[in-house]
């Protein structure tokens, strides 16, 4: 790279201290919200061996001395939950910040499903126009990434935001109905920091050094590079071009900032620049979705984190086998990390609660869909990991979805249920927080008792007076056929004609099964996918199948789906 070092710490966004002011990122402004009773991180810039002192307006105080590059930290310890505080930084300069409110504070990451807006969901905008709430606070940055970690996003339109119609419209529909919930619940003031990206894998969101020894991510890296040596030699598209654009575009963003501009057209706001080509400068390449949404948020004072990615990283069934490991690695080094930075104020083992896939493409109809249903092995990826790794959970969504969409709109049921998953684990809430949980099974007199947990008022089919019909059954001869299954008490007896000597079941394995008529409890949540067999789900020296995208017919409407009401 033929980047001067000045030049590298302007595209980091990051002035050379000499002479510099004491400041702070957007993260501490106006309108924010620190995570209550714990050391929260405060951090900053100042002039090398500048003293920096913060003070908040309930009497904490910490002092901390910025080092040779200009970085300072202190760790403010904060009371119980209230509104109407202030913090003063001071150095060689005074920054007092004003309207601070204190209580719980949640980390939404995750890619466009994450990111999508809740005015662009059913019922959305009629949400949106009610939704006044001063003390539940959104910070929403735009989508960067970095292929070296930044210390600051370079949005500079980001800021803490009170809940207004107008905010909530535009900010994560999955995050917001989860805040709304916890807010309305706890009665406490709630703040959601939402980092989003589209189109990203698992592999963006982690640095390089703790998943290089992964042959799956190696294998990404390599086909991005290969990539890029192609965009490079084939179409011109070298770095140094890619960055001497980036670097003009981000000019021109600056500059139409400081003039006072905010909006890029009528609907859109300003963002800051990003690379797409070569690749490997790219936002899919490993580690620089970390380097530009998380290493800048981190470590925030949180008391937790959802998670609704996995769409990049289903395209087959090895890969989406494989994401099992990936999510307890990323969930580990967050965890980690955090807590080292924080200097212990964020715990170690903080809950992540995650969405397991919805439904997506042409509705059920084979007992059992094999290579060509990526998304059921990655959602028994999910449900693996809450087994796998504590104080984690999963938000079953198979009955939202579209048939053709990506982009599902019906976000509401997704967002409230990672809200039940928090009050539940977290708040210790009288909430059912799961639909009914497979447990464990028994083979009696030709039938399979399957037996559930998480049954909260009872069990009950989506459709009531009409059969389950999202059961499959097998012999030794691993042939899937339907099954007829019936509600007795806290279990479901699965049987078939086709099969005299049934040794498993599986549930709702499909891509997407949302057609059938699911098991549910009566709080209105659905059991997730899942199969009491240990098979194995691919040949590694077998085919690939990638899965397809869905045609969209024309005229095509997406419409939400029929499901049972949740009652909590």
């Amino acid at each position: 790279m033929k980047t001067s070092f000045y030049c590298f710490l302007i595209i980091l966004g990051i002035c050379l201290p000499a002479g510099a002011d004491v400041r702070v990122p957007a993260l501490f402004g106006d309108g924010m919200i620190l995570q209550q009773e714990t050391a929260n991180a405060i951090w900053g810039w100042a002039e090398p061996g500048e003293e920096v002192t913060v003070t908040g307006s309930w009497g904490s105080e910490a002092t901390a001395t910025a080092d040779e590059d200009g970085k300072w930290k202190v760790i403010l310890e904060t009371p119980s939950y209230g509104t109407g505080h202030s913090l003063k930084i001071a150095g060689e300069n005074v920054i007092e910040i004003g309207d601070v409110a204190i209580g719980e504070v949640w980390l939404c990451a995750g890619q466009s499903n994450m990111g999508w807006a809740l005015g662009n969901c059913f019922g959305g905008e009629e949400e949106a126009a009610t939704a006044n709430y001063p003390d539940y606070r959104i910070y929403d940055s735009n989508r960067e990434h970095w292929h070296e970690p930044l210390e600051e996003q370079r949005d500079r339109l980001v800021k803490w935001v009170s809940c207004t119609p107008e905010s909530a419209a535009t900010t994560s529909a999955v995050s917001y109905y989860f805040g709304k919930k916890l807010h309305q619940e706890l009665g406490v003031p709630v703040g959601i920091i939402v980092q989003a990206f589209a189109g990203t894998p698992i592999e963006g969101w982690m640095p390089w050094e703790i998943q290089a020894d992964d042959e799956r991510a190696q294998a990404a890296k390599a086909s991005l590079d290969e990539n890029a040596q192609r965009q490079m030699e084939k179409q011109g598209k070298t770095e140094e071009k890619a960055l001497a654009e980036f670097e003009a575009a981000l000019t021109e963003y600056n500059d139409l900032i400081d003039a006072g501009e905010t909006m890029k057209n009528n609907v859109k706001q300003l963002a800051p620049p990003i690379i797409t080509q070569p690749a490997h400068l790219g936002h899919q390449y490993p580690a620089h979705i970390f380097n530009g949404m998380i290493h800048p948020v981190r470590p925030y004072g949180i008391r937790g984190m959802i998670w609704y990615q996995g769409e990049r990283n289903s395209k087959n069934v090895p890969q989406a086998a494989h994401y099992r490991e990936q999510l307890a690695k990323l969930i580990g080094y967050y965890r980690q990390s955090w807590h080292e930075l924080s200097e212990g104020g964020t715990d170690d083992a903080f809950p992540v609660f995650f969405t397991q896939l919805p439904s997506w493409g042409a509705a059920q109809e084979e007992p059992v869909e094999g290579l060509e249903a990526p998304w059921a092995v990655n959602r028994e990826s999910m449900l693996r990991v809450t087994e796998d790794v504590p104080n984690t959970g999963v938000a079953v969504s198979i009955d939202t979805g579209d048939a053709i969409q990506l982009h599902p709109k019906n976000k509401a049921p997704i967002g409230i249920r990672h809200a039940y998953l928090a009050l539940k684990q977290v708040y210790g809430g009288d909430f059912v927080d799961y639909g009914p949980r497979y447990r464990g099974f028994e083979v009696k007199d030709g039938t399979v008792v399957l037996e559930f947990d998480s049954v909260g008022s009872g069990l009950m089919a989506a459709r009531e007076g009409e059969a389950l019909d999202a059961f499959a059954v097998a012999g030794e001869d691993q042939e899937w056929h339907w099954a007829e299954a019936v509600i007795d008490g806290e279990t479901v007896v699965v049987s078939s004609g086709d099969v005299k000597g049934p040794v498993a079941v599986r549930y709702a394995w499909a891509m997407n099964p949302s057609e059938r008529n699911l098991l549910y409890n009566r709080e209105g949540l659905p059991a997730s996918p899942f199969r009491t067999d240990d098979w194995a789900l691919f040949d590694p020296a077998g085919e690939i199948v990638e899965v397809v995208k869905p045609a969209k017919p024309e005229g095509y409407e997406d419409v939400d789906w029929a499901r049972p009401e949740m009652t909590q």
